[in-house]
């Protein structure tokens, strides 16, 4: 299988969700895109790890943010103070798969 779309993704965000306790990525935008794709680690050019973008969600309020922690793992504190209120769009990841070798793209 070729996959030709990544998501660049900074850290420590993308370290949760190679380790399985991130499941939502927050965005500006929704996405229509569906599939898998490449799990980018900003400032590297590696591709780290693949997931499935299973679903799209939002806008979400502040409270829909924080009854949903456990998905997306932002800390309410900053989710209140307005910190995060640009990234209101959840794109839901299934299957997330950490390569044992990372590679460029």
């Amino acid at each position: 299988m070729t996959i030709t779309k990544g998501l660049i993704i900074d850290s420590p965000p993308i370290d949760r969700i190679l380790a399985g306790e991130k499941t939502w990525e927050m965005r500006s935008t929704a996405t229509k895109q569906r599939g898998r794709i490449g799990l980018i680690r900003k400032g590297s050019g590696l591709v780290v790890g693949t997931a499935e973008i299973v679903d799209s969600r939002g806008p979400l309020s502040r409270s829909d943010m924080i009854l949903n922690f456990d998905h997306h793992r932002i800390e309410p504190a900053r989710i209140e103070s307005g910190a995060v209120d640009k990234w209101k769009h959840a794109w839901v990841l299934r299957d997330v798969r950490k390569l044992s070798r990372p590679v460029p793209y």
